[in-house]
């Protein structure tokens, strides 16, 4: 039975709805967590509430789990804790959209360092030009915060370690590896919350927006995901992921008021590129894994 337009259509909406779902569920999350709570303590709530709802989705205890996928789990999930928490510092100080752009620069690093062809330098060329026209050199005039700027490029770099721990654990059940993934990182981050915030954690306001902003940004996205993996070509889900900076900025434009300069979204737009092109040329090359609670 041959599908309709509109379903063929279903896929690309779904990977819109993700990248849109993440985009709200983070902008709440800083303009009403932050407040209360600061960085540390909206991560501890974001990744704790998101890891109770996944191990109920799923129930993870229901599968055997070998040693080795044990420890690459473990390792997978310590980073997709700091990878949150970094990211979430970064917030603190720069516009959303330009963190998001500066985290991406992680996993796509790891996709054009595992293909290695004459066409990658295209795409160093491009995320290199755009990086360099956010990071604070003392050359392009930034004004973006230094700090900021480090715990983005932290927060990358802990991304692009996720995606080579969860590689190890990628013949297992996407939602063992989540969900299991979600408990380790909330481990790691949950005591730094704690620390940092106390008892406030535990108020009805956070807890009720914590476990919002958890659904939003993590349940609602890894659905629609899991819906348009089975539907889209790797390279076409990866094209359409790629929209994820820009939807961000967009988003915090209209939610939090943060206007980016021309020169700021023309970086935006070569570190997108670079990320559709590498996309578009990564061929049989297997995808780099999707983030699935932070951003």
């Amino acid at each position: 039975m041959t599908a309709s337009p509109f379903q063929r259509f279903i896929p690309f909406l779904a990977v819109l709805g993700s990248v849109t779902a993440l985009g709200f569920g983070t902008s709440w999350a800083k303009q009403i967590l932050f407040p209360a709570v600061g960085a540390q303590g909206t991560t501890a709530v974001r990744v704790g509430l998101s890891a109770v709802l996944m191990l109920l989705l799923w129930r993870p205890w229901r599968w055997r789990l070998s040693r080795a996928d044990a420890v690459a789990i473990a390792c997978y999930g310590a980073a997709l804790g700091a990878m949150n928490l970094m990211f979430y510092m970064s917030l603190r100080t720069l516009p959303f959209g330009l963190a998001v752009a500066i985290e991406f620069s992680g996993p796509l690093a790891v996709a054009i360092w595992s293909s290695r062809r004459a066409v990658d330098f295209v795409w160093v060329a491009l995320a290199m030009a755009g990086l360099g026209m956010l990071l604070p050199l003392g050359l392009n005039g930034s004004v973006l915060d230094p700090m900021g700027v480090f715990y983005a490029l932290a927060a990358a770099v802990f991304w692009a370690l996720y995606i080579v721990f969860g590689k190890r654990a990628g013949h297992l059940h996407a939602g063992h590896t989540v969900s299991l993934g979600l408990l380790v990182a909330a481990l790691v981050v949950v005591p730094v919350g704690v620390v940092h915030a106390g008892t406030t954690l535990l108020t009805p306001t956070v807890l009720l927006v914590g476990l919002a902003v958890a659904a939003i940004s993590s349940a609602i996205p890894i659905s629609l995901e899991m819906m348009a993996l089975k539907r889209l070509p790797k390279e076409a889900f990866g094209i359409m992921i790629s929209m994820e900076p820009a939807v961000a900025a967009v988003l915090a434009m209209g939610l939090l008021g943060e206007h980016l300069s021309f020169n700021q979204w023309l970086a935006i737009g070569l570190i997108v590129s670079a990320s559709m092109g590498t996309a578009m040329t990564a061929g049989r090359s297997k995808p780099a894994l999707r983030e699935p609670a932070a951003a």
